[in-house]
């Protein structure tokens, strides 16, 4: 149990170490600057943080929410961000812990290495829709060349060349190209006005990532927690009917919820269905 707590704990921190780098990834894909060769600094006077400014969580909270040379607040993107990447990584390993005890060690250390990966990807697209209205091609496009590759891997290595392999890999790929023509088609009626160019890329990655069905219980969670906001927001006057708010954000939340308790939804689902 000590071991165990220990472990979580140890991913956890890891979690919280990845989001602040996911917070420079995010910030600097939108300046256009390097993320990789260029120290961390205030993005409003400039100066460059040290060690002790740039403690995951742990800054913030000394700091008490302010830079520490202009005094200037900080975005509580910046530890929302962190803290959730902790508790995803968190929530990743124990989806999949019991599974390292099983013959697939090396299948599972590839699957968990991946979901994290894609975590972080759906983490950087959840801000950036948000907050800039974009969903970047440097991450999505990546995104979408490493499930392809991933699923293939994890299906040859669970069946090698057999025909449950190709099926296997066939149904990633026909719920992401179904999922991705769907609003494809929705953006060319719309001519962009009801959703971006970006949107299609993103369900097109929801599809390999999840399968089917996951894919459709996703995809539905998105458009109903959508309308849920947007009424709220044109209720409470903040938007109106022509105001634009980005989708990218709700299909990240049904990504994750189909991710984690889509298998119990969909259960549940059809059990309700059967007994009626």
């Amino acid at each position: 149990m000590v071991i165990a707590s220990f472990f979580y704990f140890s991913v956890f921190v890891l979690g919280l170490a990845i989001g602040s780098f996911l917070n420079s990834i995010i910030y600097r894909l939108h300046t256009g600057e390097s993320f990789l060769f260029q120290r961390s600094y205030c993005p409003r006077c400039k100066k460059n943080l040290g060690w002790q400014d740039l403690i995951p969580l742990l800054s913030f909270l000394i700091l008490r929410g302010k830079c520490r040379y202009c005094k200037k607040p900080i975005p509580w993107q910046y530890p929302l961000v962190e803290l959730a990447t902790g508790l995803l990584f968190v929530f990743i390993f124990r989806q999949d812990a019991t599974l390292l005890l099983s013959g697939y060690t090396a299948l599972i250390f590839l699957r968990i290495g991946f979901l994290l990966l894609a975590s972080c990807f759906l983490i950087i697209i959840f801000i950036s829709d948000l907050k800039y209205y974009i969903i970047p091609d440097k991450i999505i496009y990546p995104a979408i060349i490493i499930s392809l590759i991933v699923n293939s891997l994890i299906a040859l290595q669970q069946y090698g060349f057999s025909k449950k392999a190709i099926w296997l890999m066939a149904n990633g790929w026909l719920a992401a190209f179904g999922a991705a023509a769907f609003f494809l088609l929705i953006v060319l009626v719309s001519r962009g006005k009801w959703m971006g160019w970006g949107d299609p890329k993103l369900v097109l990655f929801m599809g390999l990532l999840l399968g089917f069905p996951k894919i459709i219980l996703a995809l539905f969670l998105a458009f109903l927690i959508g309308a849920i906001m947007g009424i709220g927001l044109i209720i409470s006057g903040k938007k109106t009917l022509k105001s634009e708010v980005p989708f990218g954000p709700f299909l990240v939340i049904g990504t994750f919820v189909a991710l984690f308790w889509g298998g119990i939804l969909i259960d549940w689902y059809l059990n309700l269905f059967w007994q009626i």
